[in-house]
């Protein structure tokens, strides 16, 4: 099967395979794209939290952006994790020179564990810089805490959360849910035109490691193959639900969810 697009992946790697560099891989490439790197930093991790950051120089990024770009073009970029401020603006920087207009902002703060992966100066330029960059910023709710400084309780917080984000310039934001008390899972994507709620069934399971990176990365995919923004949303969405429902229970914490869950193998190599 010949990919359908090509994706390049600003972001962090996660060593034991479940978030970051490695779950937005292998989501592209479960979909039928083509996965592109420019890695962040390096975590050591597992299921039970992280042990050690290590950044990239920030020229580094910037090259590994312009190189890889310079020979096969994205038809759409996924950033993750932007753990400083002089990264954010080596990204800026590399993303004003490539012009590739399909860009998904997955604002990564806080890992499941609870550990904070982004310095206050980074999250200021994000604020005020990036945001403004993306077709699409990602937050769940403790990040759309941080950005917006509203504590957000129920579903309605949520949209106020949103329409704060477009007041600092963004285009388009999907909040997630999912830290919500409620057996009914509501994600809201909100632009300066419409509001939807996608609404699912929580599923109970403390295997959810990397749904952040997996969504963002799944809806990165479906808009760079012609996807409107908002059923890019909704078939990202879906099939991270997918994903956690046939997970592999990995690891002793929060574990992995399964990334290939939309592959059919052919028979000759079963």
């Amino acid at each position: 099967m010949k990919p359908r697009s090509k994706i390049l992946i600003i972001a962090g790697s996660d060593s034991s395979g479940g978030a970051g560099i490695q779950a937005d891989i292998k989501t592209i490439t479960s979909l039928g794209s083509y996965a592109m790197t420019a890695i962040t930093a390096v975590t050591s991790q597992n299921t039970t939290g992280i042990k050690s950051i290590v950044g990239i120089n920030p020229k580094e990024i910037s090259k590994q952006i312009l190189f890889t770009c310079k020979d096969i073009r994205p038809d759409a970029i996924k950033i993750g994790m932007l753990h400083s401020e002089n990264v954010i603006k080596s990204v800026i920087y590399s993303l004003k020179l490539i012009r590739v207009s399909k860009i998904i902002l997955d604002p990564v703060m806080i890992a499941k564990s609870g550990a904070q992966l982004i310095n206050n100066k980074a999250i200021n330029i994000l604020k005020t810089k990036l945001i403004k960059k993306v077709s699409l910023i990602t937050p769940n709710i403790p990040e759309a805490e941080v950005l917006t400084e509203l504590k957000i309780k129920n579903t309605q917080d949520m949209v106020q959360a949103a329409q704060i984000l477009l007041s600092m310039g963004a285009k388009n934001v999907l909040i997630k849910g999912g830290h919500l008390k409620s057996k009914i899972m509501k994600d809201v994507f909100v632009n300066k035109k419409e509001i939807k709620f996608f609404s699912n069934k929580k599923l109970k399971t403390k295997n959810t490691h990397g749904t952040g990176c997996t969504l963002s990365s799944a809806i990165a995919t479906f808009f760079s193959c012609g996807k409107l923004l908002n059923k890019s949303c909704d078939l990202g969405i879906k099939y991270v639900n997918q994903s956690i429902k046939s997970n592999p229970n990995f690891g002793k914490g929060h574990g992995p969810i399964n990334h290939i869950n939309s592959i059919t193998i052919n028979k000759k190599f079963r």
